[in-house]
C-alpha cells in the first residue's frame, strides 16, 4: 500500500519516508490504515482525502485515489464523492483542529445524515502545522503558543470529547471509537471496523487516534510517550463508544 510498484527513484525518494516531524504520531495512524486497507483488500475502491494541517503531508501517501480539500472541509467532499459513487470507500482523514473547530459542523452533520463514510481523525491536543497554538482538544493546564499559562477551565472550557459527542449524534449503524498511537495493533482493528462498517453500508464510521506532537510539546521521547499513555487517556478515554447493532445503556 506504501509503495507504489515501478516508481520512478525520485518520487520514491520525495515522498517515503514520510514528511511528518520525527516522534509524530500520523505516521503510526496511517501506517494501521494503509494495513487495515490492505488487509481487507479494498485498494482499488479507495478514495483518501485530507485536510489542511499536519495531515495534508498525507496526501502522496497511498496508492489510492486522493484529494486534498480546504481547512475543515474534509468531510463534505469525502460525503459529495460517496454520494456520487456510493461503490468507493471513501475516508476522511484530519486533525483535531480540522474536525472539531473549522470542520465541527461537517463532522456533526454528518454524522447526523448517517453518511457512510469513515472518518479518521488525530488527535494531539494542539494546532501542529501553525506552531502549536491551543485546540479544542488542548488539556487542562496544558500550555500552548496561546495558552501560556496553561488551559483555564474557567475562561476556555474542557476539551472536547469528540467520539462522544459523535455517538450521541449518530443514529443506529453508526461505528465510534478511540484508539491510540501507544496500542498500534487495536487502533488498526478500529479503524479496519470502521473500514468494514462503510463496506456493510450501515452508517458512519468515525475513528479519533490519540498521538503525540514533540516538536510543540517540547518532549523528549520519554516524555512524549508518558504525556500519550498517562495524560491523555484521562480526559480521552480508549475503547469502542458506539458499534452496530449494540444497545446504548
Amino acid at each position: 500500500m506504501a509503495v507504489v510498484p515501478n516508481m520512478p527513484k525520485s518520487w520514491r525518494v520525495e515522498t517515503k519516508p514520510h514528511k511528518f516531524c520525527p516522534g509524530c504520531g500520523h505516521g503510526l495512524v496511517l501506517k494501521a490504515l494503509g494495513e487495515a486497507i490492505d488487509e481487507l483488500e479494498i485498494q482499488e475502491r479507495v478514495v483518501f482525502g485530507c485536510d489542511i494541517g499536519c495531515s495534508l503531508l498525507s496526501w502522496d501517501f497511498f496508492n489510492c485515489d486522493s484529494v486534498q480539500t480546504h481547512h475543515g472541509r474534509t468531510t463534505p467532499v469525502v460525503t459529495g464523492v460517496k454520494r456520487a459513487r456510493p461503490d468507493r470507500i471513501c475516508i476522511a482523514y484530519m486533525g483535531d483542529g480540522g474536525g472539531y473547530a473549522i470542520g465541527a459542523q461537517h463532522l456533526v452533520n454528518s454524522a447526523a445524515r448517517n453518511e457512510r463514510i469513515t472518518a479518521i481523525l488525530v488527535n494531539n491536543c494542539n494546532y501542529g502545522m501553525t506552531g502549536g497554538q491551543m485546540a479544542p482538544t488542548t488539556l487542562p493546564g496544558m500550555k500552548t503558543q496561546t495558552s501560556p499559562y496553561g488551559r483555564d477551565t474557567e475562561t476556555m472550557g474542557y476539551p472536547t470529547q469528540g467520539p462522544e459527542m459523535v455517538a450521541a449524534i449518530a443514529r443506529e449503524g453508526a461505528y465510534v471509537a478511540r484508539g491510540t498511537v501507544a496500542n498500534v495493533r487495536r487502533l488498526k482493528r478500529y479503524i479496519k471496523s470502521a473500514l468494514q462498517n462503510q463496506i456493510d453500508g450501515k452508517g458512519f464510521s468515525f475513528v479519533e487516534a490519540l498521538s503525540g506532537c514533540p516538536t510543540n510539546w517540547s518532549t523528549n521521547a520519554q516524555k512524549t510517550w508518558e504525556f500519550i499513555e498517562k495524560e491523555m487517556p484521562q480526559y480521552f478515554k480508549v475503547g469502542e463508544i458506539k458499534t452496530p447493532g449494540k444497545k446504548e445503556e
